[in-house]
């Protein structure tokens, strides 16, 4: 349903599900590029694995989108560490469920390693339905375990941004 408004510069249109096209050929809704909300889950409890699957570490978010066209940008922060030689961990980023974005935090090599890693990730939903944000991991490649925060004194953390498009 839209509710158009004219006037001698354009019309103003208000539309429910695309939001507000302002006059000269704006863009709807809010300024491009502008943060239209955040949201932030942090966590300082060890979490481990030794699957070669990715599995739910724990920390998640949910974000509702006030517009279909909006990106979410996702930043994830903490440390990663492996005990055995040759064990490669990965952190992966997940919606609703399925994982979309993921990256090999260290290189196994021959010895165990930690890092400190994030992780960047504009993701696109196309919805302004609730969506479920959460960090996974698996390792690949040997047989070690994966440690995120391996001294459980370090905090974690996933925030979620929505950008105006």
């Amino acid at each position: 349903m839209s509710l158009v408004l004219s006037g001698n510069s354009g019309s103003l249109t208000v539309d429910s599900s695309a939001g507000i096209t302002f006059p000269s050929g704006s863009n709807p809704q809010a300024a491009p590029s502008k943060v239209l909300q955040v949201v932030q889950a942090t966590n300082n409890t060890q979490v481990t694995t030794s699957s070669g699957s990715y599995v739910a570490q724990g920390l998640s978010l949910s974000i509702t989108p006030l517009f279909s066209t909006s990106k979410i940008l996702l930043f994830w922060s903490g440390d990663t560490f492996i005990n055995t030689a040759g064990t490669n961990p990965f952190v992966g980023i997940g919606r609703n469920g399925t994982v979309v974005y993921q990256s090999l935090m260290c290189y196994g090599g021959s010895s165990t390693t930690g890092a400190a890693g994030s992780l960047i990730y504009l993701d696109s939903p196309a919805t302004t339905s609730a969506t479920t944000y959460a960090i996974y991991i698996k390792i690949t490649g040997g047989s070690g375990t994966m440690y995120i925060n391996q001294d459980a004194v370090s905090q974690y953390s996933l925030t979620a941004m929505e950008i105006a498009q």
